[in-house]
């Protein structure tokens, strides 16, 4: 699943391709895909819009459009893709062109397309509210982990009760929004803490740790364009490379910086790597 670094990366392409463009109209063919609305009002409503903004709250993309937002969350295999024109659509093999759900056809004769192979991506429609945060599908949605204000005194009250590992607690998105498993297991590595640590047996100096770690590790990552390790693309088939930076996720052998065997593991049936020597259960 795309993770912050990535849906950024695809927030910046859009942003610099679609800033200003029209939708003439739009065609969606998996009715799941439109969440909040019956797919006719969810095509309706966007047609004749304009993209103004683009924001980004940890994996759900955000468009200002002329009187509407609209929001797209890609959730594991989801991308967005820009052809000509809808001949090049058109044109495309069947093995591909069955997995375009939605085509946005633009007043300058382009066509934004949405692939989703699994099918589990959605997007909503909504009224502006005044602040975009404040739409209903991001109501419960935590600080972005990229956000300045993301501090260690909020976190360490937030989760002084919880008993649950620190790397499920990491991937839950009320509490931080962005993080997933890969980067999870990198900002663990960074802060030399167990992914199997209780929640609530952190200080205020470990949770500054992570927000250091998550800081620096997301900020890198969305520089290299984001981590590719299966599927993860965007635009025309750009990818990222923070793969090659990677310390301890998906990693066999020795940690580098101590020589101890890396441990594959699960935590909370998630797949999670760590050094069990560097990273110190508390």
């Amino acid at each position: 699943m795309p993770e912050a670094p990535e849906v950024q990366n695809v927030l910046q392409y859009l942003e610099e391709e679609l800033k200003g463009s029209q939708i003439e109209r739009v065609k969606v063919t998996h009715p799941k895909l439109a969440a909040n609305l019956p797919v006719e009002q969810f095509e309706s409503r966007l047609a004749g819009q304009r993209f103004r903004g683009f924001h980004r709250l940890g994996k759900y993309l955000v468009f200002e459009l002329d009187n509407l937002d609209l929001v797209s969350h890609l959730r594991m295999e989801g991308k967005f893709q820009i052809y000509p024109s809808p001949k090049d659509v058109d044109d495309l093999d069947e093995k591909e062109a069955k997995h375009i759900h939605a085509q946005f056809l633009l007043q300058d004769g382009r066509v934004l397309c949405y692939r989703d192979t699994r099918k589990f991506g959605r997007m909503y429609v909504y009224d502006r509210p005044e602040n975009w945060k404040d739409l209903p599908v991001l109501v419960g949605v935590g600080k972005d982990a990229l956000d300045p204000d993301l501090n260690a005194e909020e976190l360490l009250e937030m989760t002084r009760k919880r008993k649950a590992p620190i790397k499920s607690v990491l991937l839950d998105q009320s509490v931080i929004a962005g993080i997933g498993n890969i980067y999870a297991d990198e900002i663990l590595f960074e802060s030399r803490i167990s992914p199997f640590s209780v929640t609530s047996h952190l200080s205020k100096k470990d949770w500054q740790a992570i927000i250091d770690a998550t800081h620096r590790i997301l900020s890198s990552s969305i520089v290299a364009g984001g981590t590719t390790i299966r599927s993860f693309s965007y635009g025309k088939n750009h990818a990222g490379s923070y793969q090659d930076h990677l310390m301890v996720h998906g990693k066999e052998g020795d940690c580098a910086l101590c020589d101890t065997p890396i441990v594959h593991t699960r935590v909370g049936q998630r797949s999670t790597w760590y050094c069990p020597s560097c990273q110190k259960e508390k």
